[in-house]
């Protein structure tokens, strides 16, 4: 390298699925086999009409031209009418409705938009790892704020009351919860809306997993009266509609924080592919039967997990939602050695919660987005080596 990296770099490493993955990859290719209990990235396959209504997009020649930098309108109205249909929610569509390539995207975008070198951010402990790393990457502070396990991982509030937020300019929260599985609460999201309000912050609430194994009907941030003022919410294809590597997110709220984005994003992508919004239109209009179905996969699945999760000593809370199955290990063990020896003798992977943040280091993380097959494969796996927990 004959340049330095930038500054930015110092303050973050790189993002642990990517470092694990590789290790993963090694030894598969070594022929080890492992089962990949660790990652969130559904495996099956939008519905059949999304892919029909791809192909036929991109037959198009006149479809492969730059779009425009807030989408198309049939998008941005199919969004409206999704967030009608599904929360309940009127939007507006020409301008509190942006199309993302994806809602990590859009992270990082609300954080070049609002976020000034010195600022600092309120970040859910236990929580998604991008929301620190973002703000490490534009010169601001993460500060974590506990949710507390005792009240199904809503906000310790005594705890956030207690914390100077005179250089607070964002909060981050995301339910239904990834890693637990918490679901949606109206009171803690009117709670939120007030308390963030008083104190001038804006708060950014990250939704992509409302549609999954939901045992409430989803909530949207923006069904709570004020949290137009306050609030953005990002949403996603990603995990409700099998199409993560599509990269289709969305951005909703106040048409100023919206405004406020797309200076940011406008100077660093441009629109997707014709063919994908026109895809994420048909996916939109989905229908629930097709949702039930997946769910019903998803039921299956983490029954299964849940089997694995008593075979290895843990304990989990049943009514939650979501892609994973966050569990409890037995009280005295080291969660790093424990998903370490998981993986070297068994060859499974799941993830040590303390990668989402110290109050997970008890915890361990396993996807749904695996077969039945393989999954009763990775129980097998683990029954034989008999684990000792002691």
């Amino acid at each position: 390298m004959i340049i330095p990296t930038a500054n930015r770099l110092q303050q973050v490493e790189e993002y642990y699925f990517s470092k694990k993955l590789q290790e993963i990859r090694k030894m598969n290719d070594a022929g080890l086999d492992v089962i990949n209990l660790g990652i969130g990235s559904p495996d099956l396959p939008p519905s059949p009409e999304v892919m029909e209504v791809l192909y036929q997009s991109a037959q198009k020649a006149g479809n492969h031209g730059y779009q425009p930098y807030r989408g198309t309108p049939e998008i941005r109205l199919a969004i409206s009418q999704w967030y009608q249909h599904v929360y309940g929610v009127i939007l507006d569509t020409d301008r509190q409705i942006l199309p993302l390539i994806g809602s990590k995207e859009g992270i990082f975008h609300i954080s070049m938009a609002f976020l000034n070198p010195g600022d600092e951010v309120l970040i859910p402990n236990p929580g998604y790892p991008g929301y620190a790393g973002t703000t490490r990457l534009v010169g601001a502070i993460p500060v974590g704020y506990r949710l507390d396990p005792s009240n199904h991982w809503q906000p310790d509030w005594e705890y956030l009351n207690q914390l100077d937020t005179s250089k607070v300019k964002i909060m981050w929260m995301n339910y239904p919860h990834m890693p637990t599985g918490a679901v949606a609460q109206k009171a803690t999201f009117k709670k939120l809306i007030k308390w963030c309000e008083e104190r001038r912050i804006l708060l950014c609430h990250d939704n992509p997993y409302s549609l999954i194994l939901n045992p409430e009907y989803p909530l949207s941030l923006h069904s709570i009266p004020g949290a137009l003022k306050v609030g953005l919410e990002l949403n996603s294809l990603s995990k409700g509609h099998h199409m993560a590597g599509w990269r289709v997110g969305m951005l909703t709220g106040n048409s100023s924080y919206i405004d406020a984005v797309v200076q940011v994003k406008s100077n660093i992508d441009s629109g997707m592919f014709k063919g994908i919004q026109d895809a994420a239109v048909e996916a939109l209009q989905t229908s629930s039967s097709w949702h039930h179905a997946q769910n019903g996969i998803y039921k299956h699945r983490k029954t299964l997990v849940q089997k694995l999760m008593d075979l290895l000593g843990c304990s989990y809370e049943q009514d939650t939602a979501g892609l994973f199955v966050w569990s409890k290990i037995p009280e005295g063990t080291d969660v790093i050695q424990f998903t370490d020896r998981i993986l070297k003798e068994a060859k499974v992977f799941i993830v040590p919660g303390q990668v989402f943040g110290d109050q997970g280091k008890q915890y361990v993380r396993a996807s749904l987005c695996i077969s039945q097959e393989r999954i009763k494969e990775a129980i097998e796996r683990i029954r034989k080596i008999q684990i000792e927990l002691a």
